[in-house]
């Protein structure tokens, strides 16, 4: 089949497409730049501009909406780098622009804990999104990702970049938030497993990992696969927050006080419809880690 992939280049949007590929489907990128893959068609466009989407979606079976802006979930509304501009927005454009050129299958990226009267906006516009597309696409599956790890994420990664320079990780919170971390290369099969799978087609489904832990068991177990040995250290969310309403007026924008909730949030994932449909597995955090970085020892003490 012939596969779009808005924001192939991305986190979320490169697992689905080398989802796709190993599925032997002819994808296509969109995206806000020329993508130099040889095995994919790169199609330029931004799902914030409407008219840049106009003409170029034609002969595609699905479109994949995997769109997220840069230094998500990190918001610059001077630059209109925002879940209302971007995640929502965006995919408005989407879906009718892929409604215009006739395609029958619209796959949603969304987050897991979405609703209208949520907590946080960022969970508000994702269930704006999915009601969006469930109104006005012809065919949709949606999936309701848990929080998500993988080689290029800007979340787990970040703290073990503490790891390289300091003798502790610092945690914000007590380090008790829970959640199903998610494999980006589990949400991307499922993904690609959507294009073909009657069963999923005008269905909603939440998907995590296998496991449920703590934010404190999650750090560890990743220390613990590096082959680092560090303590953590807490730090009230309070503090943390205070130190983001600095910090966002630095160069760069390194932290907001709202990607401190959205890092402190803890949305979980409950998976049995997504295992009948589908009945791929999903990936423990231990053996997903293992996959990219570089081997831990196994005999050492887990840190404390």
């Amino acid at each position: 089949m012939q596969v779009l992939v808005a924001g192939g280049a991305g986190l979320l949007g490169g697992a689905a497409l080398e989802a796709l590929l190993e599925q032997g489907h002819e994808v296509s990128v969109l995206s806000r730049s020329s993508v130099s893959d040889p095995r994919v068609r790169s199609i330029r466009g931004d799902v914030t501009q409407p008219e840049s989407l106009q003409g170029k979606l034609e002969g595609h079976d699905a479109v994949v909406d995997a769109v997220q802006f840069p230094n998500s979930p990190i918001e610059n509304p001077k630059k209109g780098l925002t879940f209302e501009r971007v995640d929502y927005g965006g995919t408005r454009n989407l879906v009718d622009a892929a409604k215009a050129a006739g395609i029958p299958h619209f796959i949603g990226i969304s987050g897991a804990g979405a609703a209208p009267d949520a907590e946080f906006h960022w969970l508000r516009f994702k269930w704006h999104e999915e009601q969006y597309i469930k109104e006005n696409a012809p065919g949709y599956t949606i999936f309701r990702g848990s929080w998500v790890y993988g080689p290029a994420d800007q979340s787990l990664n970040r703290f073990l970049s503490f790891a390289r320079f300091l003798p502790f990780v610092p945690v914000i919170g007590d380090g008790k938030t829970r959640l199903n971390p998610l494999f980006v290369n589990d949400l991307g099969r499922h993904v690609a497993a959507a294009v073909t799978n009657d069963r999923a087609r005008d269905r909603l489904f939440e998907i995590g990992g296998p496991e449920i832990l703590t934010m404190d068991e999650i750090i560890r177990t990743a220390l613990r696969v590096a082959g680092k040995r560090r303590f953590l250290l807490h730090q009230p969310t309070w503090l943390m927050k205070a130190v983001a309403s600095v910090a966002q007026h630095l160069p760069g924008r390194p932290l907001t006080p709202g990607a401190i909730d959205f890092i402190t949030m803890d949305p979980t994932s409950d998976t049995t419809e997504l295992r009948e449909v589908f009945g791929l597995p999903l990936t423990p955090l231990a053996a997903g880690l293992a996959t990219y970085l570089p081997k831990g020892s196994a005999s050492g003490a887990p840190p404390t």
